[in-house]
């Protein structure tokens, strides 16, 4: 198996632990950059089963599995899901046994399999992204992952992205793990964030009479916050839930005299949100049509999002 230009260490040692597979993740990595023959152990159809299932896989989908192995991961997903797509992996024995797999479940017009750096590989049709890597691999993709479409699903086995915390997080047993031996199995899921950090101004009309909105908000990942201001008075967001490109914002600000309770639904596309504003107070129960854009931002605003990696 040949390195990564970008690392020392087998992009797929998880899927090469053979004997060293008791060790831990230091020691196992120290013996394959010493020594890339060491054989390889595919993952468990038992997690790739589970991976897809947490990925919510269909037929709409595109899958791309980084250090493909044999293909199972992807010709799984053609066969049970009708999902299309394609691998990459560094060797060339098992680029010819995943096409060779492909052909046999009959799903050659759906997917295909690359030799290839993953490093180098085009991401963007991916709306699932599996991988099987080591923690150091996985933080170095992470900003090209964090810059896929809002949306896409990521799925990892056994190995996290440091302080981005999943949306989704199980453990199972994998009795065929490890060539037979058994062993535990984490399953980590994440949904890529829309890019929301900024301010936004948007604009409602209530009993005819227009209300300014400004909305402030810092993130981190998917974890969002910040505040609202309303007619000259700023109040904390109670609640700020992003998935994908999903948000929803929850605030108390007075308007005309009374606390309302604000609830903004949108779209996030860009520069531009669209969704619903659910208002509830003592005087008015409504629900409005809702779009906000967001301010532009100077270079120093844009440097210090990207160093937060949103």
């Amino acid at each position: 198996m040949s390195l990564p230009p970008r690392s020392l260490l087998p992009l797929k040692l998880p899927k090469c632990v053979g004997v060293v597979a008791a060790a831990t993740v230091v020691g196992v990595s120290a013996a394959l950059a010493a020594d890339a023959t060491v054989p390889y152990v595919p993952t468990p159809q038992s997690v790739v089963d589970r991976m897809l299932e947490m990925g919510h896989a269909g037929p709409q989908d595109y899958v791309i599995d980084l250090g493909s192995g044999d293909g199972r991961i992807v010709v799984t997903a053609a066969r049970k899901y009708g999902a299309r797509g394609f691998g990459v992996d560094l060797n060339p024995t098992r680029i010819a046994e995943a096409n060779d797999n492909a052909r046999k479940a009959g799903v050659t017009d759906k997917v295909q399999f690359y030799q290839r750096d993953l490093f180098e590989t085009d991401l963007s049709q991916a709306t699932l992204l599996t991988m099987y890597l080591l923690p150091r691999v996985n933080l170095d993709l992470r900003p090209k992952i964090l810059d896929l479409k809002p949306g896409t699903r990521v799925v990892s086995h056994d190995f996290s992205m440091g302080d981005w915390k999943p949306d989704a997080h199980e453990q199972m047993e994998a009795r065929d793990k490890y060539a037979g031996a058994g062993g535990l199995s984490d399953i980590y899921l994440w949904v890529v964030p829309a890019k929301v950090e900024g301010t936004w101004q948007s604009r409602l009309e209530i009993r005819g009479k227009p209300i300014d909105y400004e909305i402030r908000l810092a993130q981190r990942y998917q974890s969002v916050s910040g505040t609202a201001r309303v007619a000259g008075h700023t109040v904390e967001l109670q609640n700020a839930a992003l998935s994908g490109s999903q948000l929803t914002l929850t605030f108390t600000a007075e308007v005309d005299g009374a606390p309302m309770k604000h609830q903004f639904s949108g779209q996030v596309d860009g520069g531009s949100m669209n969704g619903t504003a659910d208002l509830d107070g003592p005087r008015l129960q409504a629900k409005l049509d809702w779009n906000a854009k967001r301010s532009s931002e100077s270079a120093a605003v844009r440097s210090l999002r990207v160093a937060r990696g949103v």
